[in-house]
């Protein structure tokens, strides 16, 4: 038994956990605020509680006497920062505005869609897509045939698209931190995007909407699970979790926050947390289960299992 992986494993686990509450947290928290507000707030929280994890990864760095570690390049960093934090704003508003139009649980599936957009988009940058990708993606298509079937016409909500182009952005914000993570830290590239987050929701909430402090003490729970355990812990539980771990493995057990969404979302609904109903029907949860099939095979190392096959043959 490998304790380690276990435990990597259970840190995982805990981050699709929490990520999965947060959709309930951000569901609940459009009911006090406007959707620029609530993003403002949670990513300078998110950006605050990663400053500690950072001080402590530079004193180690400093210990230990690693310059890589200790000299970060400014250029990729802040540029990196820039471009991640711009991903990120657009797929957070996306996906708080369309959580505010749809249920808990279909927002939760449609954005896992984006485990599937990153390597269709990829093929932009240069990188071949497999196989499976294309059939992963045509069930991807049926889930959300599925999912958006109201009564007996496909009906895809103004809530539905807006995920849907959410999960885009993210995939897009998956590219931007692959090409800049290598180059420098990735803690502080995600404190610095969630920095960039903060300045745009803030600006944008100015204009739009009319932020008070009353409204955030309103939604305080909300704010700061979204920002202090979504952003900020579960993150640091990902990069502490994905040490050691197979890739393909950490991804299967993040893709669970998916389907906790959707049970946070039936259970917030039936003690009263969340007013909107947040119960589905059988087609919808069959939708459910063909985007999740989707998700686990697109993730599947299929490569290395056909080349196991072939040695094995021989």
């Amino acid at each position: 038994m490998d304790v380690k992986k276990i435990r990597s494993s259970l840190l995982l686990l805990l981050t699709a956990i929490i990520w999965g509450v947060a959709f309930v947290s951000q569901s609940e928290g459009m009911q006090h605020m406007g959707a620029f507000t609530f993003s403002a707030a949670r990513s300078i929280l998110g950006c605050v509680v990663l400053l500690p994890v950072i001080a402590v990864i530079r004193v180690r760095a400093k210990k230990s006497g690693d310059e890589s570690k200790r000299k970060l390049p400014l250029k990729p960093t802040l540029l990196g920062g820039l471009c991640c934090g711009l991903a990120l704003t657009g797929a957070s508003l996306l996906q708080q505005f369309g959580i505010s139009m749809t249920s808990v649980g279909k927002g939760g599936f449609i954005t896992a869609l984006y485990i599937i957009f990153t390597p269709v988009l990829g093929i932009f940058v240069g990188r071949k897509a497999p196989g499976m990708v294309w059939v992963s993606a045509g069930l991807g298509a049926v889930g959300l045939y599925l999912l958006c079937m109201n009564g007996e016409e496909f009906s895809i909500s103004q809530g539905d698209l807006l995920v849907l182009l959410c999960a885009v952005m993210f995939a897009v914000h998956i590219l931007v931190i692959d090409h800049f993570s290598p180059q420098t830290d990735g803690v502080v590239l995600s404190c610095i995007q969630f920095f960039v987050c903060f300045v745009i929701s803030a600006v944008c909430a100015l204009i739009f909407e009319q932020p008070s402090l009353d409204q955030i003490a309103d939604g305080a729970v909300s704010v700061l699970y979204a920002g202090i355990m979504s952003s900020g812990v579960a993150y640091t539980l990902q990069i502490v979790g994905q040490k050691g771990l197979n890739p393909t493995v950490a991804a299967l057990i993040l893709s669970l926050e998916s389907v906790v969404a959707t049970i946070a979302g039936y259970i917030a609904y039936r003690v009263g947390f969340l007013t909107t109903d947040q119960t589905m029907t059988a087609r919808q949860i069959a939708g459910c289960a063909v985007v999740f099939a989707a998700v686990i095979l697109v993730q599947l190392p299929w490569d290395k299992l056909k080349k196991k096959k072939t040695e094995n043959s021989h």
